[in-house]
């Protein structure tokens, strides 16, 4: 059986709007000690990560402790919004979830996120067959996961999740077929 930890990052420095460069809260920075502390003893001998800060400085003490190194992914990063500012948020993201195609002129839909997200995770499933993996994500892109071998997955479980940082789940696999999952919140 392989399983999937997927690690939604800890909480970010929201001052800093460069998605790709945010770094962590002093909370998160805490709080990573609770992420290394849950996957001490999962036997963890990969660990893939989104390019973005947040995800690999949540990561980076188990990295660090376990002696593995990050394998980036471009595709395993977060959604891009678009340029647009928006007003109503909370609309937006309601939106995006009735309609998966639906973006912003310079944004990504949930279904081209889901697409790459997918790309990757099969990948890794035929990489990695019966190990255990890391995998450093976010919030929207792991959503895109779950509602993918979750069909039922859906907004209301997405904002759920929103507020919990960081959190992991669990997917299990024998080979590409998904088994079932668990789920941590380790706030």
């Amino acid at each position: 059986m392989t399983k999937l930890y997927f690690v939604r990052h800890a909480q970010s420095d929201y001052s800093n709007h460069d998605e790709r460069l945010r770094p962590l809260s002093e909370k998160g920075l805490n709080d990573r000690e609770l992420v290394s502390r849950f996957l001490r003893d999962k036997n963890i001998s990969v660990l893939l990560s989104s390019p973005y800060r947040q995800s690999m400085e949540t990561l980076r003490p188990f990295a660090e402790e376990s002696g593995l190194t990050f394998q980036l992914y471009e595709d395993l990063r977060e959604r891009k919004i678009g340029k647009e500012w928006i007003e109503d948020f909370d609309a937006f993201s309601a939106r995006q979830w009735q309609d998966f195609d639906y973006k912003l002129s310079s944004g990504e839909s949930l279904h081209e996120v889901q697409e790459r997200n997918i790309r990757v995770l099969k990948e890794a499933l035929m990489l990695y067959q019966g190990k255990s993996i890391a995998v450093g994500t976010h919030g929207t892109a792991l959503s895109t996961i779950l509602c993918y071998y979750q069909p039922e997955f859906g907004y209301a479980d997405f904002q759920r999740i929103l507020p919990k940082m960081p959190w992991v789940v669990c997917l299990h696999f024998d080979g590409q077929r998904y088994l079932g999952s668990e789920e941590w919140d380790l706030t």
